[in-house]
């Protein structure tokens, strides 16, 4: 299995640099190949723009969309872009590892979505549900919290985790074609000791080796 990890955190010393470091030896150890994207040591431009490109469909109307389109007729994504699409090209299984910022991903990390999560052919069929550009994949949300796992339950103030992952999960992914695994989420690790963080850090290993078993979360297909 190929698996890409688009990560983002300001603190090389961070709970989510742990979790990071954990994957790629993990997953390396059971036999798969991983490639990282660490966006903060990357200076990863998250900003979307007529820099994404190099060629010019419209030079007087800016549509993202037509320029994607026109872009991968004629090979013309900006380095940076192309880069990282041809990482998630390669990729089988997409994890996304971050700190959950006002309940969403961080800035950069969204705009690597925006940047790269683009037409993979020449048509307008982007989206459509048989159509949808990475089908074939899988992904998965690993995440950390400032707050208290109570704090994302049902009754929480938050509501719970399911939805306040649901705008990425079935508005990001699922939109985009992928198979998404339930997320691996530690709560408030920054209030846990040495031994609570090694726990979670323990999970997280039960849990990555075991990754290429699971099923994908049975979202509502969008041809129905």
């Amino acid at each position: 299995m190929k698996v890409l990890i688009v990560y983002w955190h300001p603190e090389p010393a961070s709970f989510n640099a742990a979790m990071l470091r954990t994957a790629s030896r993990v997953l390396t150890a059971e036999g798969q190949e991983v490639q990282i994207s660490d966006l903060n040591e990357m200076a990863f431009n998250p900003v979307s723009g007529r820099h994404n490109f190099i060629t010019t469909a419209n030079p007087d109307y800016f549509k993202q969309q037509d320029e994607e389109a026109h872009a991968a007729r004629h090979d013309g994504f900006a380095e940076d872009c192309q880069s990282e699409r041809q990482k998630l090209a390669w990729c089988d299984l997409l994890i996304f590892q971050f700190p959950l910022w006002w309940c969403g991903m961080p800035a950069m990390m969204k705009g690597w979505v925006d940047r790269v999560f683009t037409c993979q052919h020449d048509d307008e069929t982007k989206y459509r549900c048989d159509a949808a550009p990475f089908r074939e994949k899988r992904a998965m949300l690993s995440l950390t919290t400032g707050g208290p796992a109570s704090q994302y339950s049902a009754d929480g103030p938050l509501g719970a985790m399911p939805e306040v992952l649901s705008p990425i999960h079935k508005g990001m992914l699922a939109l985009a074609g992928f198979q998404v695994l339930e997320p691996f989420v530690a709560y408030q690790p920054a209030c846990l000791c040495e031994h609570g963080r090694i726990a979670l850090l323990e999970q997280y290993t039960h849990r990555l080796q075991g990754l290429e078993q699971e099923a994908a979360i049975p979202f509502p297909s969008l041809c129905d």
